[in-house]
């Protein structure tokens, strides 16, 4: 039961029932109201909810009257009452109560509160969603993962306590030859370090190694929530152009900075792979400055059409490299799973940083993931994957050449699970008809430009450009998209000026 509830009745066992039984009713209503307990939904029992208040059913009978003939909850004999169906929608919740006088924020929150809003992440209605980062349920080893659960939760632990904050020394111990294997990637046990997820480890990386007079080195156009999650600090970001070679790393030169977040393996959003030149670049650049580089490994699992690049982190002996990986892109997003290799010097701090943060990660899917990895059924399940998102690379590629042809420019398509689409004969001025016009056509598209830290000129920035995701859709569903996108470019292309149709 909500506290509300809990601290105006507790000791309540020794007041009148009548008093008792107003408090809890006005908790209840309030809680109705603002939507804790939604249309439909059961309450406690009176005896249940009267056991947990410590006051006489009576009184909780009472309170239930009293909804009930207000209309807010109905109740049935031998039955648990309900929020009454008829009573509430979206348009008649109120807000909780608001303070009163100014919010009273750290310069942190502050910051937080002027980043821009995030958009919403329930289920859409839309019928295909080209967004960046979903996978196919479809794809989940559903079997393997039940059972590699199932033989986790078996393991009776010799006691219930809270674990190493650097994660399951198991899985560390699997990650660290797996890493060998699939990267060439070689380190001690100490310096992996198990996250929630490749944003938590950012998000260390970024109270770790910055101050708010510092400055930070980001790819442009980049992965936004690096960005903010280093510029949260109060640090300020220096913006290097990419381009098919990603960072362009010969614009360093004379650049100060504590750290630099890139993604060499596949650039998001446009997609470039880091040469090996461009790579000793960063790394000197490095280490002139005394400064860290994040590398962030999101998706070197999928490689297509070139041969995988050893990563920052196995061709430097500076220490210079935190590298980032993540099993989102492979088993799926919502496990929140990922991984930092730390140099050594910052293991100890990393590891107390993630004991404040949250203690650890829930034990029971680490050593399920840490049972597939020696198993070898991961490293099977990422060859399946690679193959289904390589099929569906291919379907949206001639799909997108079929309908556009040369009036379109395909970025990062050689490795991923997305391409960046320019549009040659669509001014960037159209980006938001277009991406509302496909909306109501059930389209989800998702633009390039918010992606980028300054505006100008460079690169395709005068066109439209879109971030296109394929590994949650069916081959289907990738097709119908293609044709429900070209038709709505049409119908924008039809309606502008001058246009001869």
């Amino acid at each position: 039961m909500n506290e509300m509830v809990q601290s105006s009745s507790a000791g309540s066992a020794g007041r009148t029932h009548a008093m008792g039984a107003r408090q809890i009713y006005e908790a209840l209503r309030e809680q109705i109201l603002g939507g804790v307990y939604e249309t439909g939904s059961q309450l406690p029992s009176s005896r249940g909810l009267a056991n947990d208040l410590g006051v006489s059913r009576t009184t909780v009978t009472v309170a239930y009257e009293q909804l009930t003939a207000e209309g807010f909850i109905e109740a049935r004999q031998g039955a648990r009452p309900r929020v009454a169906s008829s009573l509430i929608g979206p348009e008649t919740r109120r807000m909780s109560a608001k303070r009163v006088g100014p919010v009273l924020l750290s310069a942190y929150g502050r910051r937080l509160r002027a980043t821009p809003p995030w958009p919403n992440y329930l289920p859409n209605a839309l019928k295909v969603d080209f967004r960046y980062g979903d996978l196919a349920p479809s794809d989940f080893p559903a079997l393997i993962w039940k059972r590699a659960m199932n033989e986790a939760m078996a393991q009776r632990p010799l006691r219930l306590a809270y674990d190493d904050p650097r994660g399951s020394r198991r899985l560390r111990q699997a990650l660290q030859g797996y890493l060998w294997r699939a990267r060439t990637l070689s380190c001690d046990l100490e310096q992996i370090i198990i996250v929630n997820g490749s944003q938590q480890g950012l998000d260390l990386c970024a109270r770790l190694l910055v101050d708010p007079a510092d400055r930070f080195v980001i790819e442009d156009p980049c992965y936004r929530m690096a960005r903010q999650v280093f510029a949260s600090t109060g640090a300020s970001p220096v913006p290097v152009p990419v381009d098919e070679g990603g960072m362009k790393t010969e614009l360093l030169a004379g650049i100060g900075a504590k750290l630099a977040y890139v993604t060499p393996s596949h650039q998001f959003p446009l997609g470039g792979v880091m040469p090996i030149a461009r790579r000793h670049q960063l790394l000197e650049w490095a280490r002139h400055n005394d400064a860290y580089v994040i590398e962030d490994d999101y998706d070197s699992e999928y490689r297509y059409d070139i041969n995988p690049v050893p990563p920052l982190h196995s061709l430097e002996d500076h220490g210079a490299v935190i590298y980032l990986g993540t099993i989102s892109k492979t088993l799926s997003p919502m496990l929140r799973i990922g991984y930092l290799v730390v140099p050594p010097e910052l293991q100890e701090v990393f590891a107390t940083a993630r004991q404040f943060a949250d203690r650890h990660s829930p034990v029971a899917e680490q050593e399920a993931l840490a049972s597939l990895i020696e198993s070898g059924g991961y490293e099977g399940h990422v060859r399946r994957v690679r193959r289904l998102n390589g099929e569906r690379r291919e379907t949206l590629l001639g799909a997108l050449r079929h309908s556009f042809g040369d009036r379109i420019a395909v970025q990062g398509a050689d490795a991923g699970l997305h391409v960046a689409v320019w549009f040659n004969d669509l001014p960037r001025s159209q980006e938001t008809a277009l991406v509302e016009a496909a909306r109501r056509a059930g389209l989800g598209l998702h633009l390039i430009s918010p992606l980028y830290e300054r505006q100008s000129d460079e690169g395709h920035i005068d066109r439209v450009g879109l971030v296109m995701g394929y590994a949650a859709l069916s081959i289907r569903q990738i097709e119908k998209g293609v044709e429900v996108l070209r038709a709505v470019v049409k119908q924008l292309q039809d309606a502008l000026p001058g246009h001869g149709g």
